[in-house]
């Protein structure tokens, strides 16, 4: 028998075929560039085996159980759009990513602390969907659709070497950071060039429920990530 011939699209490389994807993506959303900065830190737990693969591999690597469910807390203790402080505020997401990270097609619910302001809502919608261009302005190329965004009470938890975030019983999810051979320093990935920021601390899920929109999430036991983030736009 001859050898197999591989198609030209299967010759390229993994990152081409999804910028090519992300690109011509009839779903991305126009970014309309404008100021806003959040620091603070963000957590999330996922449905990857310890440690997630996406880190490391920038999101081309496949999810351990082929798809990647999660949800994220985001604990803004500076920031500002446009003006408006959003400074104290807490952000979740549920995130439902069907197969690599990096290829798009994800389906995410937002839930904006219910003590924003109308414009500091407003902002914090446009900054998560990628809209408002900067650092999270690859969201308009990864996010196919925004399947719900509600203000709620947001409740995010610091302690030590644990996070937890508490939506009503819509997610109430716990992690806590991997211990390292120095017991005041966590396992951490650093200086890396993964989106949210070039330092992240290794956890774990010890109390992960979500139930919403048609979702039954339980990711204990499953990967987590703590990260020190320092976002901005409209140029990161």
């Amino acid at each position: 028998m001859g050898e197999k011939k591989s198609k030209p699209a299967d010759r390229m490389r993994v990152s081409q075929r999804i910028d090519q994807r992300m690109e011509s993506n009839p779903l991305r959303r126009k970014k309309n560039p404008t100021e806003w900065k959040i620091k603070g830190e963000l957590f999330l737990n996922c449905s990857c085996n310890v440690f997630c693969p996406c880190v490391v591999s920038l999101g081309a690597h496949p999810p351990t159980e082929g798809h990647c469910h999660a949800w994220m807390a985001i604990a803004i203790d500076e920031g500002h759009f446009e003006g408006e402080d959003i400074g104290g505020l807490n952000v979740g997401l549920l995130v439902d990513i069907p197969g690599r990270m990096a290829e798009g097609n994800w389906k995410v619910a937002a839930y904006v602390d219910e003590r924003a302001s109308q414009k500091a809502y407003n902002g914090i919608l446009k900054i998560f969907s990628g809209a408002a261009g900067g650092t999270t302005g690859l969201f308009t190329m990864l996010v196919s659709e925004i399947i719900g965004a509600e203000r709620e009470k947001v409740e995010i938890v610091r302690e030590g070497k644990k996070r937890g975030i508490y939506i009503g019983r819509k997610i109430q999810g716990e992690i806590e950071m991997i211990a390292g051979k120095d017991a005041d320093h966590p396992v951490m990935v650093s200086n890396s060039k993964y989106w949210m920021g070039p330092d992240i601390i290794a956890a774990q899920g010890t109390k992960s429920r979500v139930r919403d929109y048609g979702r039954v999430w339980d990711f204990g036991g499953k990967s987590a990530e703590v990260c020190p983030i320092e976002w901005q736009g409209p140029n990161p």
